[in-house]
């Protein structure tokens, strides 16, 4: 029993070494203590018989033999053939059948895979078998690491930029800051850009002392509310070419100034150009009329801010049409200073109150009116009593004749108002006039119902914002005239707050008092509620103070503003070009809603550009109305 001994202990062994593979070997082993197959008396059954000694130790040395040739035969096998080492615990598959041909498949892998993403997917090669697919090749590990950097490779490569103006959008993110995203920085302008200018009011206007025009802030002297036609505060004398001054003003209390350029969402740059060109306009030599201009350009392109976007983000105001801004030529014959023509100020934006239908860098901003309310109250009060108003005429209108305007409809809207009896007219001519008595102007606004605003001189004129401001719903007969003009300010559908009478009508003698006759009661209610609730937007609050709840209209230029260099911006960083933009339709691109673009339009035909000779006619059209317009001032001052 000692060989026998030996022979379990050395199975216990290699067992304890081999680990499972091995006990098959043991268990076999094992049976040699049992039954033989056939037999019922077992190997220790035999010795106990006691057949001799002899004979127990050959037994004995039999069965330690016979036990060492199975352990060497099955090791041999297992671990030879089997193709496994000693250290090797992986599970196997059985070997799959395909066609007579054995194919031993990989063994499984039960550590848990990578994640794979889009970029580093790898393409194991298969067989169709039936409805299954097998897996015949394992992809080596330089295989993998190759597939992926060939993906890497193909992928293209994202530069990252960055843009100095990163800094003030990424102050939106801040919610723990109400200026986010709303900073405005103002350029320290030499004084001969501004104040300077209001040391000299005198010389502003050839015809007119805007002295007085200039002081409380621009607005003007107070107003004497003798007839009781304007509420008791907030009502001025003011200039319809003063929003340099005011706009200006306003800015000085705008709350989310900041001394940092490098957080502002737009650039101020408050140079009075209205003024500036006003004094120049009649009997001076184009040097002068361009001097302040091109010493403006020359000291902003020099400033590190306007290397930022190249005067993308900067924006000023010109209280006058951008007609006086457009000279073509440099012959002094030719009108106004070429400002909005200078390469530098091409890039910037030109807040005027009327803007160029053909040209990209100006855009239009309501006309001052009479009232500049302090405070909210002030704006509550005057909206309530509009509405409360009794209104006996159906129609009116203030203006003067164009007889040396062939193309101006004044002479017949004149005749439709003298020969209607639900009309009013106030007509305006030289000398001593109603017409500059802002108390008979305002008196007859709020006695009507709807207040004609045909073009004056130019596509605009100041009595449209005056009517509105007197809840007088107001009629257009030139898309120019408004709707095109202050995008920023008077909603997109303009049959909430106007009626649209094209000019052609006018000349084919049609009825305007039958034509505004045939609109609904309700529906001149819910107009005159719509412009009543435009007000607010329309005027310009007394830059003394601040309105808290109400956004009046420089709350909506400089919002606007922000809103535009924001989207440039991004445009920018996300590398967006629009390379279809057309400048010549210009007018057209404001009115569009999301997803539209730029095609026929049905007021096309007031906007076609006249040709004489191959040249385009529209801009000494343009200089003509101009030119008539800085006439009238004359008229009004005589």
């Amino acid at each position: 029993m000692k060989g026998f001994c030996g022979g379990v202990s050395s199975l216990a062994y290699w067992k304890a070494i081999d680990g499972d593979r091995k006990s098959v070997l043991g268990g076999f082993i094992m049976g040699l203590a049992e039954t033989p197959p056939g037999g019922d008396t077992t190997f220790g059954a035999l010795m106990e018989k006691g057949q001799g000694k002899n004979q127990h130790s050959r037994l004995c040395l039999l069965a330690s033999l016979s036990a060492f040739f199975w352990f060497c035969l099955l090791y041999f096998h297992f671990v030879v053939f089997g193709g496994g080492g000693l250290t090797d615990n992986s599970p196997q598959l059985d070997p799959i059948s395909i066609n007579g041909e054995s194919i031993n498949p990989p063994p499984l892998d039960l550590k848990p895979s990578p994640p794979v993403t889009q970029s580093a997917t790898v393409n194991l090669p298969e067989i169709d078998v039936g409805r299954d697919r097998v897996v015949v090749d394992k992809p080596s590990k330089d295989e993998i690491q190759g597939n992926l950097r060939i993906k890497n490779e193909d992928r293209p490569k994202m530069e990252i930029k960055t843009y100095p103006f990163m800094r003030a959008l990424r102050t939106v993110d801040n919610k723990s800051d109400p200026c986010g995203g709303r900073y405005i920085y103002v350029h320290d302008l030499p004084p001969r850009f501004n104040e300077d200018m209001l040391k000299e009011c005198k010389s502003l206007s050839l015809w007119t002392n805007m002295c007085k025009f200039t002081t409380n802030a621009g607005l003007g002297p107070p107003l004497e509310n003798l007839e009781g036609v304007f509420s008791n505060t907030g009502w001025y004398a003011t200039n319809q070419f003063a929003v340099d001054v005011i706009f200006n003003n306003r800015m000085k209390q705008y709350e989310c100034l900041t001394n940092d350029s490098s957080l502002a969402a737009a650039i101020f740059v408050p140079f009075y150009a209205g003024f500036d060109i006003a004094r120049y306009l009649w009997g001076h030599n184009t040097s002068t009329r361009d001097a302040a201009s091109l010493a403006l350009v020359d000291w902003l392109v020099n400033r590190p801010e306007w290397s930022i976007m190249g005067g993308k983000d900067h924006f000023l105001v010109a209280g006058r049409i951008t007609w006086d801004f457009r000279r073509l030529t440099d012959q002094d014959s030719d009108w106004g200073n070429k400002l909005l023509f200078l390469p530098a100020a091409k890039n910037m934006s030109m807040l005027v109150v009327e803007s160029s239908p053909w040209n990209a860098n100006d855009y239009g901003i309501p006309y001052p009116t009479y009232f500049h309310p302090a405070r909210d109250a002030d704006v509550f009060d005057w909206q309530d009593r509009m509405r409360k108003l009794e209104r006996e005429h159906l129609f009116c209108f203030a203006g003067a004749p164009r007889p040396g305007n062939v193309k101006s409809i004044r002479g017949q809207i004149i005749d439709q108002c003298k020969n209607s009896k639900v009309g009013k007219l106030l007509e305006c001519d030289f000398g001593e006039s109603k017409c500059h008595s802002p108390s008979s102007i305002m008196q007859m606004f709020q006695s009507s119902l709807f207040c004609l605003q045909p073009q004056g001189d130019s596509y605009t004129r100041r009595s449209a914002f005056d009517s509105m401001l007197a809840g007088c719903i107001p009629v257009f007969f030139h898309p120019g005239s408004a709707y095109t003009q202050y995008t920023w300010h008077l909603p997109k559908n303009y049959s909430q707050y106007s009626v649209f009478i094209p000019e052609d009508d006018i000349r084919r003698n049609i009825s305007i008092e039958q034509r505004l006759s045939q609109i609904p009661a309700e529906k001149v209610k819910e107009m005159r509620e719509a412009v009543i609730n435009l007000i607010p937007q329309l005027i310009y609050a007394d830059p003394r103070s601040k309105l808290e709840t109400f956004k009046d209209a420089f709350d909506a230029a400089v919002g606007a503003v922000i809103d535009k260099v924001t989207k440039l911006r991004k445009d920018i960083i996300e590398g967006r070009k629009d390379d279809s933009f057309i400048e010549e339709l210009s007018w057209k691109y404001a009115l569009l809603d999301e997803g539209q673009v730029v095609g026929p339009h049905e007021w096309d035909p007031f906007f076609s550009k006249p040709k004489k000779d191959g040249k385009s006619e529209s801009n000494s059209l343009s200089v003509e109305a101009a030119k008539n317009s800085f006439k009238n001032e004359q008229r009004q001052q005589s």
